[in-house]
């Protein structure tokens, strides 16, 4: 997809000596992925190491609707979910799994997703290359916990980080993030909290939103006995 409006940013800069924070990962793809992948792509994909320059993310809809960050989508499932339930903002899907961009992909054909994009690559690049206040809200659902104390550098939920993410809610945008690892949901709330520039409207852990799907990783979580942990952040306005 080219279709990129051109907006006064910060550019996209090489990531070669940044610490990643996630692991590359292709897999083994069905026939009917394969042929999602080839033939939706040019249509609704976004390779984020392509870019070049600011971008605002409005202009890969065509249209002036609210937008929502989901970094992390994983299979897809939830987000077709939420997109299809939520028609008037757009969703931008960020994922490095080939077959999980590819079954997106497929869902986005199937049930006539006008509102949602899949792009591949460091979510983080992508969001460098935004401008300021351009997002409605943030989905950052079941990332990477790296649990050992050494890759703790890893984690996307750290405070530059999150202070990055922040500068590209509106007013009043939401920053939405969840987990099944409860020392990694306690790191979490301590990073959020100490932003100052965001405001924790339940004074600790969410109640499980209806908004968001339990997929089928939630699902296995939760029958190994991990409780899940929500926690959701408004930026002020």
């Amino acid at each position: 997809m080219t279709s990129i409006d051109q907006n006064p940013a910060v550019p996209v800069a090489p990531s070669a000596t940044r610490i990643r924070t996630f692991h590359p990962r292709r897999g083994r793809m069905s026939s009917r992925q394969t042929d999602a992948l080839a033939r939706l792509w040019p249509a609704y994909g976004i390779e984020i190491a392509d870019l070049d320059g600011p971008v605002d993310p409005a202009g890969f809809f065509g249209r002036g609707a609210p937008v929502v960050l989901e970094i992390g989508s994983g299979m897809g499932d939830a987000t077709a979910a939420m997109a299809a339930a939520d028609p008037d903002r757009d969703y931008l899907a960020v994922e490095v799994h080939t077959p999980g961009i590819a079954h997106l992909l497929d869902l986005v054909q199937r049930h006539g997703l006008g509102n949602v994009r899949v792009a591949q690559g460091d979510a983080l690049d992508l969001v460098r290359a935004m401008p300021e206040r351009c997002l409605d809200a943030v989905h950052v659902f079941f990332p990477d916990p790296w649990p050992k104390s050494r890759h703790h550098k890893r984690r996307i939920i750290q405070p530059e980080h999150v202070a990055l993410l922040r500068s590209r809610l509106a007013g009043g945008g939401t920053l939405h993030c969840a987990t099944d690892w409860a020392e990694y949901a306690e790191s979490m709330r301590s990073t959020l909290t100490a932003d100052p520039e965001l405001v924790d409207g339940y004074a600790g852990y969410a109640p499980r939103p209806d908004h968001r799907p339990v997929t089928k990783f939630e699902r296995r979580a939760l029958t190994a006995g991990r409780p899940v942990f929500d926690l959701i952040y408004r930026r002020r306005p």
